[in-house]
């Protein structure tokens, strides 16, 4: 088994090999996507609406992060894991910045972390990168800004945000990063920026032409509660048969025929559903 690392997604890109991305919070989900040989796993601070019951992404503490990041570590085994770091960790100073991520990597068992932001977070990059902890960058729909964007929205629309995610794109370069996360951005700008780098690009909502995509694994399988973003094909619909499942165990419980009738299932055949 071959561990990824933040080279062998340059020597990827390099080799035309497309990088492929997904978020785990905890062990088994981790190690599902190991099985699946899945390049990069990320314990996003997407926790926190995907998990936590928060609105958004801001509440998130470094402790959360600390918590889901140990716990996926403990699952991971060949991908690389990457730990966001979350609202107000790494924009205060650049002690803080070092000291949080550092954290992160040390205690939480990150092989990267991730941030948000272009030119102004330079400094920061370039700091964590002296530290040897690897940074992976996020410009474009960049969740921690939902406020100052005004809602989840596609960026990069007009002439000058284009201009300025392209200056961002090289400057993170320039500061160290070994990846970037495009998120929510014009197909053809990706694709622009992807051409101009010569670290590897991944998309979310971004187009095809990205070297890599990643996607909440909760919208990829159908478990997500509330709206998923128009970008997001689901493989699944796991939702559903969870539901369902709950429903029939639910109501054969209160109906006295559990556990009668997990006895008659025939091992490893799927129990027939019963609709509720």
């Amino acid at each position: 088994m071959v561990k990824v690392t933040a080279a062998s997604l340059l020597e990827m890109k390099k080799r035309g090999e497309k990088i492929t991305a997904l978020t785990a919070y905890d062990a088994p989900t981790a190690r599902f996507l190991n099985d699946a040989g899945v390049d990069v796993v990320l314990v996003g601070d997407s926790v926190g609406n995907v998990k936590l019951g928060y609105e958004n992404t801001l509440p998130v503490t470094l402790e959360e992060m600390l918590h889901h990041t140990k716990a996926a570590a403990r699952g991971n085994s060949r991908a690389l894991l990457a730990a966001d770091m979350p609202y107000l960790t790494y924009q205060i100073s650049l002690d803080e910045a070092r000291r949080n991520a550092g954290r992160l990597v040390k205690e939480g068992g990150a092989a990267a972390v991730k941030l948000e932001g272009g030119i102004e977070v330079a400094g920061i990059v370039k700091a964590l990168v002296d530290l040897n902890i690897p940074v992976m960058g996020h410009l474009g729909l960049t969740p921690q800004a939902i406020h100052r964007l005004g809602g989840y929205k596609m960026q990069g629309k007009t002439e000058e945000a284009r201009e300025k995610m392209i200056t961002d794109a090289k400057v993170l370069e320039g500061a160290g990063i070994f990846a970037l996360v495009l998120e929510c951005v014009p197909p053809d700008l990706a694709k622009a920026i992807t051409k101009k780098l010569s670290v590897p690009t991944i998309g979310i909502g971004a187009g095809p032409d990205t070297d890599g995509q990643i996607l909440v694994t909760d919208d990829l399988l159908g478990l997500t509660q509330g709206p998923v973003p128009k970008f997001v094909q689901p493989y699944a619909d796991l939702k559903a048969e969870i539901s369902r499942s709950l429903k029939n165990f639910n109501k054969d419980v209160k109906e006295g025929r559990y556990p009668e009738r997990s006895s008659t299932a025939v091992p490893g055949e799927p129990i027939p559903q019963r609709e509720s």
